[in-house]
């Protein structure tokens, strides 16, 4: 697999157990609690997550079994796409089989089947769903013995019950051994290695997070701390399964896409706009999909794209494109924020090209009091405000106003000894505009 399940068509649920009746028998793990509260955060993540909350259904401390089973079917029935199902509590082995038991709160360990759901259960209802591939996450007490009684076995020798198309099952620990909470922390011992994994993602790894990848980094964190080692199974391809995106190698491959803007915003600067605006737009779509379409580095690519379509013959349309990015930035940044003030100027800039001088000059007539309030009068972006709209002015026939506007902007930048490209264009354009030499 190589994109995430589709979200809509996907269903997360986690169960746990957190507080029990009988303390003396089955203590409370008050940990549960916020393993399933940061698991629904970190699975519904609008950025990293698979599913939206509303496909997520997060069920702690359930008294009634029945009222749990409904829910539980419901969320199977409504999956096509993936079906994950999470379990934390205590795990019991009871029966003539020695058979894998979900403890609940009102579970009395020498009768489980009256107060537990039976693993057998679960594993039924996820085996019925109608969805693509089925995950089950199991971080209990001897919940290897999901796996059949084969598990006494090598590891490598063990036959998982879930043999289906599409199928993924990992457990927290082997047999006969027992989940472990360590002092001070706030998950339980797998689960807080399963959240790191998803949450600072995987070094060197690629754009998703598999299933295999999953097992193996929960694998290798426990490992370090010698605790027990979880088991995995999966069928087929289940295994390249993608559970969420890598949030290792969103930041590598944020560092990469900013030497790729650098590379095309120089292209653009010495007029290469073609091969620039070609770059840009491949880069602007990585960005969306890796980065997101509202982070920053894209948006400042979408807009450099769009500049870039001006600047290779088509100002009308690079006009449209740096208008509906503006209405995105004023939204989430406001109107001051210097990324939307620097839309503003390239959208006035394309409209100048595009004919509408007087729309232009209006838009940079309000930038430029802007820009002097947030930045300076001094600032190098406020300076090149002044000097478009000196320029729009100009085009319009409001010679007094564009002549007295690059004066200022020339005497602004040689009383203070400021160094900008503005400065030599002002002086081009004062010589245009008065008949003079530059150097008057």
């Amino acid at each position: 697999m190589t994109a995430l399940p589709v979200a809509e068509s996907s269903s997360v649920v986690l169960l746990g157990s957190s507080r029990y009746q009988d303390v003396d028998l089955l203590p409370d793990i008050p940990e549960v609690a916020r393993n399933l509260a940061d698991l629904e955060a970190t699975l519904t993540d609008p950025d990293f997550g698979i599913v939206p909350p509303a496909r997520c259904v997060a069920l702690l401390d359930e008294v009634s079994l029945p009222s749990m089973g409904r829910q539980l079917r419901t969320s199977a029935e409504q999956a096509k796409d993936l079906l994950l199902v999470y379990f934390a509590g205590h795990g019991i082995k009871a029966g003539p089989r020695h058979e894998l038991y979900l403890a609940m709160y009102e579970t009395d360990p020498h009768e489980p089947d009256f107060g537990s759901l039976k693993y057998e259960t679960l594993r039924r209802i996820v085996l019925d769903s109608p969805a693509r591939a089925k995950v089950i996450i199991l971080d209990c007490c001897f919940s290897g013995r999901a796996f059949g009684d084969e598990l006494a076995a090598p590891a490598d020798a063990l036959l998982g019950q879930l043999a289906i198309e599409g199928s993924c099952l990992l457990t927290s620990a082997q047999a006969n051994n027992v989940a472990l909470v360590l002092p001070g922390e706030a998950h339980t011992a797998f689960t807080g290695r399963l959240l790191a994994v998803l949450n600072e993602g995987i070094t060197g790894g690629s754009e998703f997070v598999t299933f295999d990848d999953l097992y193996r980094g929960v694998r290798e964190q426990l490992g370090l701390l010698n605790l027990p080692m979880p088991l995995s199974r999966s069928s087929r391809t289940a295994n390249d399964l993608v559970l969420s995106r890598n949030r290792a190698f969103r930041a590598a491959a944020g560092a990469s896409m900013r030497r790729r803007f650098d590379e095309a915003a120089a292209k653009a600067a010495a007029g290469h706009w073609p091969a620039a605006m070609a770059d840009l737009q491949a880069l602007a779509a990585d960005q969306a999909r890796i980065l997101g379409p509202d982070e920053l580095d894209t948006q400042r690519t979408r807009r450099l794209a769009a500049h870039a379509i001006g600047a290779t013959g088509n100002p009308r349309e690079a006009a449209h494109l740096l208008r509906e990015l503006l209405e995105e930035q004023s939204g989430a940044f406001g109107g001051d924020h210097e990324e939307t003030m620097q839309t503003r100027q390239l959208l006035a800039v394309n409209l100048g090209e595009a004919g509408a001088r007087t729309e232009a000059a209006a838009m940079l007539r309000i930038l430029l009091p802007d820009r002097r309030r947030v930045l300076g009068p001094t600032h190098a972006n406020t300076l090149r405000t002044q000097h478009m709209l000196a320029r729009n002015l100009a085009y319009l026939g409001a010679r007094a106003e564009a002549v007295a506007l690059v004066r200022e902007l020339i005497h602004t930048c040689q009383s203070l000894a400021i160094d900008v490209p503005t400065f030599d264009w002002a002086r081009r354009d004062l010589a245009a505009l008065t008949g003079t030499s530059e150097s008057d």
